[in-house]
């Protein structure tokens, strides 16, 4: 189960099946993988530190067809993995990369953060990662090199002319002007964006890019017909960081050329279902709701616990995709917290395109946002198989998320925005929100026992930083959507001589793991 810390209540002989092949493998890697390619986003970053060579050997035996990591230079010049420009997040050093020779680099620790197994995992040099999986059974792994600024595409094109086999890569940027260089260069490119456009199409066609790849839902920014193979013929369709059950399906169905994930086990379980069940165009298989967390409306002697806590009651659903009857083991597991739920039926059977409403209750959480509670349902066909089915022995386990959300307006009065205390003894802080127009302004209320706070924020995938003020555009279609978009704040500061972050929701800090982001949404619903 992805990302999972414990099991649950399966019996020995599911978790025997989970390991002999309910999860899936990708196997023999691209040449032999079906389309879409599933890349691993910086590696495993849930079970190994990102943009290491420990995270991207993970990212193989979980049967991955490849990786995603970022190139930036070291002082001295060469390429290094290293997503952000300074190595705090990552790393045991907070000097920024480009003040960094390559020597001092050699000392630096980009594991322990992550955890002990990882001690003393050093920061990849970018000929190290090119030799990742020439010995691997089967096809090499596919390398998506996200150039994260500029005069990296001569040495990257160097140093590939030196491996042999040359390995199937694409070599990605944000920058416009480093993905024409690439292509230039005779290097397969791909161009990235948060959404599709119409002026990106046609700069792909114009400069014969090789690949085009967005955020999550950034193909449904086109108008019809705009998102199809035939309007980008001649450029691969990818798209990165798809995480959620229903944008990977989506993906797999299309199918995109390629996308990398957080969740390798669950996107290669739902490329196995989009192959095992063909005919099936409905929505995933399960559906949970997310989770309202109201850290204000809790007893104090609860939020002396933990903040990040609430009592749900939800409706779960599942829905069986195959043209024969099936047995459905059902389970939660809860990878960080503490939860009680009551009401999930252990096992339940499904007849070919039934679907069945689960009521459950849940209770508990944990002092901070972290990875989310899970629905995990383990599909096995009901003997006798109907002649040419596909599902094998072991079944085929999926997951789905339940999502923690906390929710703001974005209201002309100013709202009070009251910030996690996820340590015992932290003092209150606070961020006022008050709608301008097209943006909101965030301010800082309270920045608690913060010295020399200033706000961070992050609207619709976009994050930004400012001082005791920050103004943030709202999406062009905000007031259309009573779903409103993703959001979460927070203060950052100094503690003790030491950064500190105060935030209002999961979402921050950048990376897996610290939970998800809230929703900002209309005060009003749309008319």
């Amino acid at each position: 189960m992805t990302g999972l810390s414990t099991r649950g209540p399966w019996e020995e002989s599911d978790a025997q099946a989970l390991d002999s092949g309910a999860r899936p493998n990708g196997g023999s890697g691209p040449a032999g993988a079906p389309p879409p390619w599933i890349l691993g986003h910086r590696g495993v970053p849930h079970e190994a530190p990102e943009n290491t060579l420990a995270g991207m050997r993970r990212a193989l035996e979980l049967g991955l067809d490849g990786f995603e990591y970022d190139l930036r230079a070291c002082a001295s010049g060469e390429a290094v993995l290293m997503h952000d420009e300074t190595l705090s997040r990552t790393t045991n050093s907070h000097a920024l990369l480009s003040k960094v020779q390559l020597p001092e680099l050699f000392g630096v620790d980009a594991g322990s953060w992550f955890g002990k197994r990882y001690v003393g995992e050093p920061v990849p040099l970018f000929d190290e990662a090119l030799e990742l999986g020439t010995d691997h059974p089967g096809s090499a792994p596919m390398h998506m090199i996200e150039l994260k600024e500029t005069g990296l595409v001569e040495g990257v094109l160097e140093k590939l002319e030196e491996v042999h086999p040359r390995p199937e890569v694409r070599v990605a940027s944000f920058l416009p002007d480093v993905v024409i260089e690439a292509q230039r260069a005779g290097l397969p490119a791909m161009l990235l964006a948060d959404r599709a456009s119409d002026d990106d199409r046609r700069l792909c066609r114009r400069e014969g890019i090789a690949a085009y790849g967005v955020g999550p839902g950034g193909w449904a920014s086109l108008d019809s017909g705009e998102d199809s193979d035939e309007a980008w013929a001649g450029c691969e369709r990818w798209s990165w960081s798809l995480d959620e059950p229903d944008e990977i399906l989506r993906a797999c169905r299309l199918p995109l050329a390629g996308f990398n994930t957080n969740q390798p086990q669950r996107a290669l379980a739902i490329r196995a279902l989009a192959r095992w069940a063909p005919e099936d165009s409905g929505p995933y298989p399960l559906v949970c709701p997310e989770l309202i967390v109201e850290p204000e409306a809790l007893h104090e002697e609860i939020r002396l616990r933990g903040e990040w806590y609430g009592e749900w009651s939800a409706r779960l659903g599942l829905r069986n995709p195959f043209p024969f009857g099936v047995q459905v083991r059902c389970s939660l597991f809860f990878p960080s917290g503490a939860f009680q739920s009551e009401g999930l039926p252990r096992v339940i059977e499904l007849q070919p395109e039934e679907e069945r409403h689960l009521d459950v209750q849940l209770k508990g959480g944990a002092r901070s946002p972290g990875p989310d509670p899970l629905l995990g349902a383990l599909f096995r066909a009901r003997s006798p198989l109907p002649e040419g089915t596909a599902l094998p022995t072991a079944g085929l386990l999926l997951d789905a998320p339940l999502v923690r959300r906390r929710v703001a307006v974005a209201d002309p009065l100013a709202r009070r925005l009251n910030l996690l205390r996820e340590g015992a003894g932290e003092r209150a802080a606070s961020i006022t929100l008050r709608r301008t127009g097209r943006g909101v302004r965030l301010t800082v209320e309270h920045p608690g026992d913060l010295q020399e706070g200033h706000l961070i924020a992050s609207l619709d995938g976009h994050t930004e930083r400012g001082g005791r003020t920050l103004d943030l555009l709202l999406p062009e279609h905000f007031d259309q959507d009573p779903q409103g978009s993703l959001f979460t704040c927070g203060i950052e500061g100094v503690r003790e001589g030491r950064p500190h972050l105060l935030r209002w929701a999961g979402g921050l800090p950048g990376g897996v793991g610290h939970g998800a982001p809230g929703r900002l949404v209309p005060v009003s619903p749309p008319r």
